[in-house]
């Protein structure tokens, strides 16, 4: 009982401590300023790292999120807006680089693709299901004349190994 308190204690503790060090930010990119580093941070995690796709620069370890952070950081400290960090980075990368790209006639793909997916998926499944309803036998279909012998056969030995 006491080591099973001991893992879960220890469990409990990755649990909380894995999502403080998933963070990539390096030491040398924090900046001074706490509200400043604040908005850095939460810009950096609405923003898609160009080499992991589905990661954001805020956790990513590759050099080009790297560089986007310090990016980030400079515009913040140059005195942009966060409208304007995010069209900046739009004009240069595409709203791809955005996890939450704007609805628009450019971006419909990546907001309909998901759901696209799903429908075809569900739609597949629905005529596996749909076809094997079909294939089973009605309650009151009858054998044929072979599957009649053949189960006549299995019943017949199995009456024989209950004998012995």
């Amino acid at each position: 009982m006491k080591h099973q308190r001991i893992r879960t204690a220890i469990a409990t503790l990755l649990i909380l401590v894995i999502p403080i060090l998933a963070s990539a930010v390096e030491p040398d990119e924090i900046l001074d300023d706490p509200v400043l580093e604040e908005r850095a941070r939460e810009i950096s995690a609405e923003v898609r790292c160009v080499v992991c796709q589905n990661e954001s620069i805020d956790s990513s370890n590759a050099d080009i999120a790297r560089d986007l952070r310090i990016l980030v950081r400079e515009r913040l400290v140059a005195g942009d807006s966060d409208e304007e960090v995010f069209e900046f980075l739009v004009a240069r990368y595409g709203d791809y680089v955005l996890f939450r790209p704007p609805w628009k006639a450019e971006t419909y793909i990546l907001w309909l693709t998901p759901f696209v997916i799903l429908g075809i998926g569900g739609l597949s499944i629905l005529v596996m299901l749909m076809k094997l309803r079909s294939k089973k036998p009605a309650a009151g279909e009858r054998l044929n004349e072979d599957e009649e012998v053949a189960l006549d056969e299995i019943l017949k030995d199995g009456k024989k190994g209950t004998q012995l």
